[in-house]
């Protein structure tokens, strides 16, 4: 029986990564002086390593080798990476990050019918508060039961952690849920907790692997604006409900 959906934010609610973080990291490297610029093709390829520390530093290994580097450098990072959440609080607080299509209708039909909902995500607390608080409302913030998030657990994906911790803290079975996800990072994490999961694609991850997905869809649809089916049966609906889900 399905009891609970559990998404993932970036990329899934809403299509936060191009012109939300990916803005928000260059506005803090300028304000700290650094000639660091992240453009959309680099940003795309600094998408393999999730969180936004991390990602830093695998900028720096990978794609910014000369810059010389500080003896206090991951604390210049967790300063730089403070810096850029508060740039991308405020890119969601002037409403340039809406969610993605189908999202609100699905959490409300969800809430409507009784389902338990969590968040799984391996961005900040800040990061998902502003999200829903800018795009749903203040009160949504209760609306999830569990919010998982940032540096909860140590390991963050493609590891499961995050979602094992989400059931172990809803006290359900991973057969009495669904996962949502955009990347092969985040169906990786969640099928490693055996969730079977849906997965929205977008910009970044049209070409990532969605072996074993329930479906792939470029978004979840509206009843005037239907999905694409990429992989998978969607036995002739032509959005997300709580039907096609119950089925899948």
């Amino acid at each position: 029986m399905l009891k609970a959906l559990i998404f993932d934010v970036d990329g899934t609610l809403a299509d936060t990564e191009k012109d939300g973080h990916r803005v928000a990291f260059n506005s803090a490297f300028k304000a700290a002086g650094l000639d660091w610029e992240w453009d959309e093709e680099l940003y795309g390829k600094l998408l393999a390593v999730t969180g936004g520390k991390e990602r830093m530093n695998y900028y720096l290994d990978n794609f910014n080798t000369t810059f010389e580097r500080p003896d206090n450098l991951q604390e210049m990072i967790a300063e730089l990476h403070k810096s850029k959440t508060g740039y991308y609080t405020k890119l969601l607080g002037e409403g340039s990050i809406p969610l993605r299509p189908g999202v609100k209708r699905l959490i409300q039909e969800a809430r409507d019918a009784g389902l338990r909902l969590a968040i799984a995500t391996t961005t900040t607390p800040e990061n998902v508060t502003a999200l829903l608080e800018n795009t749903l409302g203040k009160e949504s913030i209760d609306w999830f039961e569990v919010i998982a998030a940032g540096d909860i657990v140590p390991a963050k994906k493609p590891a499961s952690d995050i979602y094992d911790w989400t059931l172990k803290e809803m006290k359900l079975d991973a057969a009495d849920c669904l996962a949502f996800e955009d990347s092969e990072n985040g169906i990786l994490s969640s099928q490693g907790a055996d969730l079977k999961t849906i997965i929205t694609v977008n910009a970044y991850t049209l070409d990532h692997d969605f072996t074993g997905a329930a479906i792939v869809l470029n978004h979840m649809g509206e009843p005037d604006m239907p999905f694409s089916v990429i992989t998978g049966n969607a036995d002739g609906h032509s959005c997300v409900t709580l039907e096609l889900l119950k089925q899948l």
